[in-house]
């Protein structure tokens, strides 16, 4: 049967290079016939044969490692986190250098040895001449962002995969890396790759800006954009010049910002471009630059610049991470080590205009997260607005969330209304319980979301700059499986999710609970007696910190003397409440323990799906199975 497989896919690469009528499939894409047309000519593979791919030794493998010692560096966190987002299951990070050689791999160790079968080793050889047309080999002949999809590979062998790759260049242009994302998923469509792409995509130009910061530490460096708010994204420009004010450096975004090539401008003065002297560029700089001002070049066009300084701090060789402080903000307690770094996550995503789904059960904190990235961010002088689209009439959601104007229909106001999405200008628009939007509204929203443009009942479009971080309780992909969700508009919303630990998992909650008595108190000192706050924190809190706060503020409005004792606690807090919910009945015990262990997990792994059926050995689907049988409803981590 394989070997039927291999010929029969042949055959369609052979009928496609040799450029037969009336084709149909992937050898009707040009750029996939013209690579193929590659393989055969130039390489003179075989896509039949089946064999095992080039693997370098490993000290020729470690060489390699050293020379992009920096850029594996950089990339460990990004492909880390591109892992993440992507779900993890079924997928595999990976970066080669220039010739198409295999650096580093980010994989679900479970499923590592699925794609070391596919031939994606480390020290492994994917360029065009060795395994023919593939996400990686071709992406460094063609050098731009592709996806290989399946019966679009050259060999018959890699027709399993799907691969999505984008280069990684250097300050000079230079193509440095290659950075893919590789499934052996057999039901990956080609639409799916859309929002895989864009990942990548982000992911690789994350990459080449943290590179060019780090290869001109020690020079003064220019950065700037047509848009102040888009200063230090990914899409910026990057122009990095010496001490006499002469280019070393400069990346794409800089040359198309510019309209320049990189010939016109390295080794030419600075003040040769921009509309003003030398001395006065140098004297906008600072070590640490953050407000950007305009800058005009001498063409007329007008730009927003920061420039940074000369940093006179030695970089060391091999730098050692280092962890972040908490942040400090108002609304919202971050003792918790696991969502302390999903807020530095977030904060970082979301500064580069990736949109934020926050899932997490109901009173868990959602909004208050929300805000604090909006505050933590460069938006915090501006409008947060948050928008409830479940609280909201179906009918009334569509005129508050995009306006109307003055007599477009039956009860509106003379002067007309502006909607959330006009009101957020600038700023942030949390839609929360975003899995309650009616369908109709989904669709307006997406192309709100692609056009940055509103368009208010019985008006005129409107452009807005707005950022989105929507949440739910609900499981999204079931919504989408059963059509009540736009699966579009999901990918769309979800460049980076987040999960909210419940109330009861979280490593934090004698902080949160100090935190939240300290804000309902409004300035009195409250004392809670040691066996209260046992009490307080061995509760179940089904509520999350809804509930928690709800139950400090009875206790601070009515407390005496500025202590509250286990007497002044709500009888349920007094009694005490399990964690695990028991067993509904003791006659089977198997069963019984068989129910205890799946929550016992599943609390441990905030109810992440994928993670819980790895740790118990069994598949996602024995899992979903399993929930059924014992009646356990799923929640959203």
């Amino acid at each position: 049967m394989h070997d039927n497989h291999l010929s029969r896919h042949a055959q369609q690469v052979l009928t496609a290079t040799q450029g037969k009528p009336h084709l149909h499939g992937p050898g009707a894409d040009p750029s996939i016939a013209r690579s193929w047309l590659r393989c055969l000519e130039d390489y003179h593979l075989d896509p039949a044969l089946s064999m095992a791919p080039t693997v370098l030794e490993h000290g020729r493998v470690l060489e390699s490692r050293e020379r992009l010692q920096q850029v594996l560096q950089i990339a460990g966190n990004e492909m880390s986190s591109l892992h993440q987002q992507l779900s993890g299951a079924g997928h595999a990070v990976l970066l080669t250098d220039a010739r198409g050689v295999i650096l580093n791999c980010v994989t679900a160790p479970a499923e590592r040895k699925i794609f070391e079968r596919a031939g994606l080793w480390l020290g492994a050889d994917w360029s065009e001449a060795c395994e023919g047309t593939n996400g990686i080999g071709t992406c460094l002949v063609e050098r731009q962002a592709l996806t290989i999809h399946q019966d679009e590979h050259f060999r018959g062998r890699h027709t399993g995969l799907t691969c999505s790759a984008s280069p990684v260049f250097d300050p000079h242009g230079e193509l440095l890396a290659v950075l893919d994302v590789s499934s052996a998923r057999h039901d990956v469509s080609r639409q799916s790759q859309f929002h895989t792409m864009a990942l990548v995509n982000l992911s690789a130009k994350m990459i080449e800006s943290c590179y060019f910061l780090r290869c001109f530490d020690n020079q003064w460096l220019l950065r700037f954009h047509l848009q102040a708010e888009s200063v230090g994204l990914f899409s910026e420009g990057l122009l990095a010049f010496d001490g006499e004010g002469r280019i070393s450096a400069v990346n794409q975004s800089a040359l198309n910002l510019l309209g320049h090539i990189r010939g016109g401008l390295l080794g030419k003065p600075v003040e040769a471009f921009f509309d003003c002297s030398l001395d006065e560029l140098l004297g906008r700089a600072s070590a640490h630059a953050s407000a950007s001002w305009p800058l005009r070049t001498r063409d007329g066009r007008h730009l927003f610049a920061v420039l940074r300084g000369e940093s006179r701090k030695p970089v060391p060789r091999v730098s050692t991470p280092v962890v972040a402080e908490a942040p400090r903000l108002s609304g919202i307690c971050l003792g918790d080590e696991a969502l302390q770094a999903d807020f530095r996550k977030a904060l970082r995503v979301f500064e580069r205009d990736v949109p934020l789904l926050i899932n997490g059960e109901t009173g868990s904190g959602k909004e208050a997260f929300a805000k604090a990235v909006h505050q933590a961010s460069q938006r915090s002088n501006k409008a947060f607005v948050a928008l409830n689209c479940a609280a909201i009439p179906e009918s009334l959601i569509e005129s508050e969330l995009f306006g109307y104007r003055g007599g477009s229909f039956t009860g509106a106001r003379k002067d007309g209304m502006r909607g959330k999405l006009q009101q957020a200008d600038g700023g942030t628009l949390f839609l929360d319980e975003i899995g309650d939007m009616p369908l109709a509204l989904q669709t307006r929203l997406l192309r709100v979301l692609e056009d940055r443009q509103v368009v208010p009942i019985g008006g005129e479009p409107e452009s807005v700059n707005v950022r989105i971080i929507s949440a739910t309780h609900r499981n999204l992909l079931e919504r989408v499986a059963d059509g009540s969700f736009r699966e579009d508009l999901y990918y769309r919303l979800n460049g980076l999710e987040v999960g909210l630990p419940a109330l009861r998992a979280r490593s934090d909650k004698s902080q949160l609970l100090d935190f939240l008595l300290a804000e309902e108190a409004g300035g009195e000192t409250i004392v809670i007696d040691e066996p209260a706050r046992e009490a307080l924190l061995a509760f179940n809190w089904p509520g999350n910190v809804r509930q928690l706060r709800n139950v400090l503020r009875t206790l601070a409005a009515l407390c005496d003397e500025g202590r509250i004792g286990v007497e002044d606690l709500p009888v349920m807090i007094r009694q005490g409440c399990p964690v695990l919910p028991p067993a509904e009945s003791g006659e089977h015990p198997l069963a019984d323990a068989e129910r205890i262990a799946l929550l016992k997990t599943l609390e441990q792994t905030r109810w992440h799906m994928t993670q819980t059926a790895e740790q118990l050995g069994v598949s996602r689907n024995t899992l979903y199975r399993k929930l059924r049988k014992h009646g356990i409803e799923r929640r959203v981590s």
